[in-house]
């Protein structure tokens, strides 16, 4: 899977933009808050359908205008696909493959297949447990799509509970209403339960010789899976909790409140892991999600180093670098001699400065 070629119109500070990419390594360089990680947003959007950043889609177009178009061309399983996405300022955005729309943007949601890695990432074994669930949430929603529309049906069930909850004041209101919504809840809520369950176990069968080979050896990861509630509890443990929901005016159980936790044998990384444990961690965690791609979709995804390498050691950077061969990457860094110096083959280098890109 690959990227030929990115077009931007009005998409952050770029006013128009075409760019195309070579198959292997892409360096897109110079100095910070010139528009290098919004090529990357943009390709990452037309992945997920969202930007990495969590941003609203009004903030994305360019000030002073009203859309924004993304148009890529990629290569799927040797088949070429074009692919556009329209931006529009207080509406839907509009997506359509080969130029045939699609109803609901979600359905957009893998055809391609990308993962992202910046330095916020090397943070996710101490960050809070908001951070690991969107690692799990993202992985899962590219490569199965009953995942996605389960944990869309979930947030938005979600939603209208605790709604219903703000908006009672006495409890006796709406005993009978809210079943409607926990029976649903908990369909939606055991699925995400038991597709999470089986993607630890799966990320666990490569992770752990991935940090073996990082470490030297030294150590092996695991990672746990730590769900607020199980599948067979979900409907008793709910509705023991309604009447601390209600005084909460929020819903206390749930895979909303799942967890991950990561282990060096007894040790848990995020307490009483060194920065370095934690980063190799991170580092593991990301080149086994390309390996869980490759293995579910027969082909490799689209790596986005954003600004990455600069936050890792030598021996990690060249770790992570000669563990993407073969792999279309587009690296962001502010300058080449970060790691390019002793490093042969690098294809398209760009330069990017205030909205420009020249080679």
């Amino acid at each position: 899977m690959i990227v030929k070629q990115l077009e931007l119109k009005n998409f952050r500070n770029y006013e128009k933009l075409s760019l195309s990419f070579d198959e292997a390594i892409n360096i897109l360089y110079g100095d910070n808050a010139q528009g290098k990680t919004n090529i990357l947003e943009s390709i990452f959007m037309c992945a997920t359908t969202k930007s990495h950043k969590s941003s609203k889609d009004r903030d994305i177009i360019r000030l002073g205008y009203d859309e924004a178009h993304i148009q890529m061309y990629i290569e799927k399983m040797g088949v070429p696909h074009k692919l556009d996405m329209h931006l529009r300022n207080g509406k839907a955005k509009t997506v359509a493959v080969d130029g045939i729309s699609i109803r609901k943007s979600s359905d957009f949601f893998g055809m391609m297949n990308v993962v992202f890695f910046s330095p916020e990432d090397l943070n996710i074994i101490k960050n809070g447990p908001a951070e690991r669930r969107k690692f799990m949430d993202m992985d899962l929603c590219q490569l199965d799509r009953l995942y996605m529309h389960q944990l869309s049906s979930y947030n938005k069930i979600l939603l209208q509970r605790n709604n219903l909850l703000k908006q009672s004041d006495f409890a006796g209101d709406i005993v009978e209403t809210i079943d409607v919504w926990d029976s649903q809840l908990i369909a939606c809520g055991n699925e995400i339960i038991n597709s999470r369950n089986q993607f630890i176990n799966d990320l666990n069968s490569i992770v752990g010789d991935m940090h073996e080979m990082i470490s030297g050896g030294k150590e092996r990861l695991m990672v746990n899976y730590v769900p607020n509630i199980s599948a067979q509890e979900f409907e008793r443990k709910l509705k023991n909790s309604f009447e601390r929901d209600f005084y909460l005016k929020t819903t206390t159980v749930g895979p909303h409140r799942d967890e991950l936790e990561f282990y060096v044998g007894d040790k848990d990384l995020k307490t009483f892991g060194s920065q370095g444990q934690q980063r190799t961690a991170a580092l593991a965690l990301k080149l086994a999600e390309i390996e869980l791609v490759r293995e579910t979709i027969g082909e490799d995804p689209i790596l986005l180093l954003d600004d990455v390498l600069s936050e890792l050691d030598r021996k990690r950077q060249h770790f992570l670098l000669d563990s993407i061969e073969g792999i279309q990457t587009i690296i962001t860094c502010t300058g080449l001699e970060e790691f390019v110096g002793d490093r042969k083959k690098y294809n398209h280098i760009y330069r990017v400065e205030n909205g420009t890109v020249k080679q």
